[in-house]
């Protein structure tokens, strides 16, 4: 459902996916948050919405195509 809503804004291809299962860190720090999308230290967690996504995008400067 996240990366549908990374494709209508035009996203997927500039977004890297790391699968947490076998990384104890990180399935300790993002456990049920997944997925998550995240740039530099900003991160927006699961659940959220293409308002949501558009809004974060926006506060990081990120430029997307609606």
């Amino acid at each position: 459902m996240a990366f549908e809503l990374l494709q209508q804004v035009g996203l997927e291809e500039k977004v890297s996916i790391v699968d947490i299962a076998f990384d104890d860190a990180l399935f300790s720090h993002y456990g049920v948050t997944i997925p998550v999308i995240k740039v530099d230290q900003s991160e927006i967690n699961w659940p959220f919405d293409l308002s949501q996504l558009q809004q974060w995008l926006t506060v990081n400067g990120i430029t997307y195509h609606p």
